[in-house]
């Protein structure tokens, strides 16, 4: 088996973010009364994730679509009918297209690495127009469920989406767009445990999923600048 093809490598500051992300949540779930053992499971998988999508490594891909079936289950829990159709009917199959689509796009031959893109006007209006569209379907479906907390339940629709497009995109401002999909998550928890003490943990979930998409959009842009000067280089040669 070809090295790194799973699990990439990380730097003492990567593993030392997924360690201080993993002890943190675990504290926090020990340390609420009433505890749903798959709030933690999920935080675990969704932070391993997002680190190794930070390094461009098609398994953050994978992972994610693991933490899409778990937090789905999460939402159901609460009635937030709008995440859990959501995630599975629109992140689910968008982080499985972009999984593909970064396995046909290695940074070079036998890689693991996501060769990364440049955002275009032409793809800005793309994701713009997909996460508009989506938002207005999703909008009057969720409505139709009784969905709890339908506005910002479709605000978080828009942002999820728009980080979907640009991750299939294969540029840094995903992670800015998830970003913004956890600030909306953040908010949505806080409401659901004001009624159920059980789902802060998932309060403190995205906040850690916030620091870690910041990350990643810095490590991207790190990464696709090493991408690139490798490109010069090899055609200077």
């Amino acid at each position: 088996m070809k090295k790194n093809l799973i699990v990439p490598e990380l730097s003492l500051p990567e593993k030392i973010l997924w360690t201080a992300s993993a002890v943190c949540v675990t504290v926090l779930f020990c340390l609420v009364p009433q505890k749903n053992p798959l709030t933690l499971i999920a935080t675990i998988v969704g932070v391993t994730s997002l680190l190794f999508t930070a390094k461009g490594h098609v398994s953050g891909q994978f992972l994610q679509l693991v933490f899409c079936v778990l937090y789905a289950i999460v939402a159901l829990g609460f009635k937030y009918y709008g995440e859990a159709i959501t995630y599975m009917g629109m992140t689910f199959p968008s982080d499985l297209f972009a999984a593909i689509v970064w396995l046909k796009n290695p940074s070079k031959k036998g890689k693991t690495e996501v060769r990364m893109a440049h955002l275009t006007p032409k793809k800005s209006a793309v994701a713009i127009s997909v996460s508009a569209a989506a938002t207005v379907i999703f909008y009057f479906i969720l409505k139709m469920l009784n969905t709890a907390n339908l506005e910002i339940s479709t605000v978080s629709v828009a942002t999820s989406m728009a980080a979907s497009v640009l991750t299939i995109m294969r540029v840094p401002y995903y992670a800015l767009a998830y970003t913004a999909n956890d600030i909306v998550l953040i908010i949505m928890w806080i409401m659901a445990s004001i009624e159920n003490p059980v789902y802060v943990p998932m309060i403190f979930n995205f906040v850690i999923f916030l620091v870690n998409d910041l990350y990643g959009f810095f490590s991207w842009k790190k990464l696709r600048r090493i991408q690139e000067e490798g490109e010069n280089t090899l055609g200077d040669e």
